[in-house]
């Protein structure tokens, strides 16, 4: 008997290691392009967005022709092209662009311009950049500063942000701003005792279904782990959840609204190895944990997620993690809404290092995304590049 069960278990094991040799052979990833301080240094949160050409757009937080930051474009092929180097008008755009209904860009600094807590701007697609806004522009930085979670359009066409500083208690704000520059602050964080509707916002709000905006902040809430929270149109904030560390704590990331109506996203922390979880919500707030990073030795599977996920042509859900996977340089993972999670891609260096950005999908399926850090050598940032644009077929 007992030989019978270990023969059991070795051809369960073969079995299991032609299926994940299978899998990862399908996987086809490349390198697109290495930053070199030239056209840019090190792509942060911001994740990449489809342009109405095909190409690709994002930014990066330092680099360019003055050393702060830039916008760029890159080809499916790797064709890559600097559009702008910021400078007097804003410096360190932390998030990416969202591609607005009439065509144009439109983004963030966290810093520089008049005030030196950051814009928002336009960008059309010739490659003209516009200031719509500087923020700390009212007495005592009412109006909020250092924008750093990027724009999402409403159904009216305005589009809404959020702010990590200033506001009416200091703890940034969730905006509208009009696409001619206007802005309006909705709602101040830290309003509530011990700023238990939390604080600190770094990836963009997320427009759902039933009209309402949903975000997480990385700090604050009832037990100073972050929040999951909805606000309307009009400013009107619920917080749905505050992390415990058991279910995660410190979400960076966004959340994306699925097909079957829930939200789903990530903490960078917490959860049963304490290296960070995947969730899913309901509109009304309910919260399971669906997968906790770190389920084996050394972290294979990935550790702290950053990026929002986005949800594949297929129904699963993608995503990156800023550490683990065979050299602990992060991962490319798919996961199901039920939470069986496979890992794509683990960076080892010479093609990019510390993805903290999410994914974006193209609509031949193809998956882009960009590294911190890695890729070209003779960019030395901590020793590992300068960061790197990659694809994924899936």
């Amino acid at each position: 008997m007992e030989n019978s069960r270990g023969l059991k278990n070795i051809c369960a094991i073969i079995l299991f290691c032609a299926a994940t040799a299978t899998a990862a052979s399908a996987q086809t990833f490349t390198s697109l392009a290495s930053f070199d301080i030239t056209n840019g240094e090190n792509p942060y949160f911001g994740s990449l967005v489809v342009g109405s050409d095909g190409n690709l757009y994002g930014t990066t937080i330092i680099g360019g022709a003055s050393g702060t930051g830039t916008i760029f474009d890159i080809t499916t092929t790797g064709v890559l092209t600097t559009l702008h180097s910021f400078s007097t008008d804003g410096d360190i755009p932390d998030s990416g662009l969202v591609l607005g209904s009439d065509g144009n860009f439109y983004g963030t600094t966290s810093g520089g311009s008049v005030f030196g807590q950051g814009t928002a701007f336009k960008f059309t697609p010739g490659g003209t950049l516009t200031t719509l806004y500087s923020f700390c522009s009212q007495t005592n930085c009412s109006d909020g500063g250092r924008p750093q979670g990027g724009l999402v359009q409403g159904a009216s066409g305005d589009l809404y942000g959020t702010t990590t500083i200033g506001g009416a208690h200091g703890a940034g704000t969730v905006f509208k701003i009009t696409t001619t520059g206007k802005l309006t602050t909705l709602y101040s964080f830290c309003a509530q005792t011990n700023c238990a509707d939390g604080w600190t916002v770094y990836s963009a709000l997320t427009r759902a279904s039933n009209g309402k905006f949903y975000g997480a902040t990385a700090n604050g809430g009832a037990n100073g782990w972050g929040t999951v929270f909805s606000i309307t149109i009009t400013g009107t904030l619920t917080t749905l959840h505050s992390f415990a560390s058991t279910d995660g704590a410190s979400p960076f990331g966004g959340l994306v609204q699925a097909g079957d109506g829930n939200l789903y996203g990530t903490t960078s922390d917490g959860g049963r190895a304490g290296e960070g979880t995947v969730f899913k919500m309901g509109e009304a707030g309910k919260l399971a944990t669906i997968y906790n990073f770190c389920a084996k030795a050394y972290c294979p599977d990935g550790k702290a997620p950053f990026g929002t996920l986005i949800q594949g042509s297929n129904g699963d859900l993608y995503g990156t993690t800023d550490g683990g996977g065979t050299l602990n340089r992060g991962t490319i993972f798919e996961i199901t809404t039920k939470g069986v999670l496979t890992t794509l891609h683990s960076f080892g260096g010479t093609d990019g290092s510390f993805p903290y950005a999410g994914l974006v999908q193209d609509s031949n399926g193809t998956l882009y995304g960009t590294t911190y850090s890695g890729g070209n050598l003779s960019c030395i940032f901590y020793g590992t590049g300068c960061g790197t644009v990659f694809s994924l077929v899936p």
